[in-house]
């Protein structure tokens, strides 16, 4: 019981990578999850001395066999789940709602949404029935939840979608020491927003550079989360770069 266990989806880049890293020093034994082994790997290589208490698991957030395998893994090796950082999301072209395909809406739920089902569902299968009980699960959920950038309703509505499982989980975690919290991010520095450095739309229709800050904030605030007793939880924490347009926005 000395070291605790983690499980980390998307943690083959940004996010997800920052968080597994920053959990992996502050001694972890982290599973890495993901669709694409060649990142994991590149996760585990970025651990240094470290990466030998890092599991690589390739999994589909998307498919319920996919996720049972992921947490079958991680107890087969530790025998428990202490964390879980749901991370896995995912973004639509930012077009027009009626340009929109029905079926970049359903990717974006079924990632951004279902799949935190999935591993919430399993995480509290787990956590439940291991000794000692418990165990706390952290939501990757967004700023644009509540205050969106323009041609974003998949995005936006998935998210807002993640408030409202956190919500209703930690309720129903409660009778179980399962503590369930959320982190909501805005521009941190990941390859995903090195664009915002060009410019991109704002909800005035003009195009204006946006200052990011250092994803590994992003892994620190998570491992804060992570460390409280499970008789105290974070429900909510919004981290961002300072100078970001997010407050007032719009």
């Amino acid at each position: 019981m000395s070291q605790k266990i983690a499980i980390v989806t998307g943690a083959g880049s940004g996010i997800g990578r920052a968080v597994a890293l920053a959990l992996l020093r502050h001694g972890y034994a982290v599973a890495l999850a993901g669709r694409r082994e060649a990142a994991l790997q590149e996760t585990v290589a970025l651990a240094g001395e470290f990466r030998s208490h890092a599991l690589s698991v390739v999994t589909d957030v998307t498919d319920a066999v996919s996720v049972r395998h992921l947490f079958d893994e991680v107890t087969g090796r530790h025998g428990r789940v202490d964390l879980l950082f749901n991370n896995a999301g995912m973004g639509a072209p930012a077009v027009p709602l009626d340009e929109l395909t029905v079926e970049k809406w359903q990717q974006v739920v079924n990632v951004n949404l279902t799949g935190v089902f999935l591993c919430t569902r399993e995480a509290f299968r787990v956590m439940k029935g291991q000794s000692p009980r418990g165990g706390r699960i952290i939501n990757n959920g967004s700023i644009s939840a509540t205050t969106p950038r323009p041609n974003s309703a998949p995005y936006t509505a998935s998210k807002h979608a993640i408030t409202g499982v956190t919500k209703s989980c930690a309720l129903d975690g409660r009778p179980f020491d399962i503590a369930v919290g959320q982190i909501d991010i805005g521009n941190a520095g990941t390859d995903l927003t090195a664009r915002m450095a060009a410019g991109v739309l704002q909800a005035n229709g003009s195009i204006a550079p946006e200052p990011t800050m250092d994803v590994n904030h992003v892994g620190q605030a998570v491992v804060t989360m992570a460390s409280l007793p499970l008789d105290a939880n974070v429900l909510f924490l919004t981290i961002m770069a300072t100078q970001m347009p997010f407050v007032g926005r719009g």
